[in-house]
């Protein structure tokens, strides 16, 4: 399976042009801001970031050259993303790229509604409100949806077929800020509970408040006495993603995650579009705007391949045997 295959919206993908096309100015080195919950600290972070920058080379845009770029990280809170995307737009950058999840974005568009900005890897935009429609987004915001709240029924088919006998599945939230959010969270819900009631399952959701919260939440989810683990959409998850693969060993609970990283690093199982191809992606909206393009009329792309990942070193410690079936739909098993 090609999991560099993308639908571009609507209208053709522009290719690789060059560096005197559109409105650049010759000599100038543009700055694009990046907001983000982490840095790239791991091995499937860098590769992610790799890519975009490949991205970029392919379009004649290198780092350090005719293009610079402003990095601020929020470590995970939430409460940090408003003055870090408030630190860029003050640094005039040219564009803000985001990849700090719905809150991410909402601190970059309450801190500019004149800066082009670029979300990477969002779950549903239009609910939260960030875009009028995939295909004429207006405003200043663009870029790539995940669409990993859609993709809720599918992790819990692939859950069930690993773990046939999981009845009753905690569904871990993280942090749910403002009506947009609730809103959104309230229809993944929906998906997930009708998705459960046709396999059989009970769901129980359990929200993390803040990375401080892991605890009292961990403490919930054993109270619930669940058969298994489903990780929600947030970017909370990847910093803590060691102590849910840790809590998750421990209770001996099966988990499948919307991220490969959490695969990589303990959980069971992944189901998600490949971040990397994203990323890459998200250099042609970059290259696009540089060039003169206004976010308003770059249509929402969304991906149209994903990647499932399985731990079988994670299977052997929870004694599960991973049906053959499955495993030959994998794209990669982590032994």
């Amino acid at each position: 399976m090609d999991r560099r295959t993308f639908l571009a919206g609507t209208g053709a993908v522009l290719l690789a042009a060059p560096l005197t096309a559109g409105a650049q100015q010759a000599g100038k080195v543009y700055r694009i801001g990046f907001l983000a919950s982490t840095p790239a600290t791991t091995p499937e972070t860098a590769r992610i970031w790799a890519e975009f920058q490949l991205g970029l080379r392919e379009l004649g845009w290198v780092v350090g050259r005719n293009v610079a770029i402003e990095a601020r990280f929020s470590e995970g809170r939430a409460d940090r993303l408003s003055g870090l995307a408030a630190e860029l737009v003050a640094l005039k950058v040219d564009l803000i790229m985001v990849s700090a999840g719905w809150a991410g974005v909402r601190a970059a568009k309450e801190a500019t509604t004149t800066t082009p900005i670029v979300m990477v890897g969002i779950a549903d935009p239009v609910a939260v409100g960030f875009v009028v429609s995939l295909a004429r987004p207006g405003g200043n915001i663009t870029g790539i949806a995940d669409l990993s709240t859609d993709l809720v029924a599918k992790r819990l088919e692939l859950l069930k077929q690993a773990v046939p006998r999981a009845a009753r599945v905690v569904s871990l939230l993280g942090p749910i800020v403002g009506a947009h959010e609730v809103a959104a969270v309230t229809v993944m819900l929906k998906e997930q509970e009708t998705a459960a009631r046709a396999l059989g399952i009970t769901l129980r959701p359990v929200e993390v408040k803040n990375r401080e919260d892991f605890g009292n939440a961990a403490t919930a989810v054993t109270g619930e006495h669940p058969d298994a683990l489903l990780i929600g959409p947030h970017p909370i998850w990847f910093v803590l993603r060691k102590e849910i693969a840790d809590f998750a060993l421990q209770q001996r609970l099966p988990t499948i995650s919307p991220s490969k990283v959490h695969a990589n690093d303990g959980a069971l199982m992944s189901y998600s579009a490949d971040s990397a191809t994203i990323f890459r992606r998200a250099a042609t909206y970059v290259d696009k705007i540089l060039k003169g393009a206004k976010p308003a009329d770059l249509p929402v792309e969304q991906p149209t391949t994903f990647e499932l990942v399985i731990n079988l070193k994670t299977a052997k410690a929870l004694a599960l045997t991973i049906p053959q079936s499955l495993l030959l739909r994998a794209d990669d098993v982590i032994q």
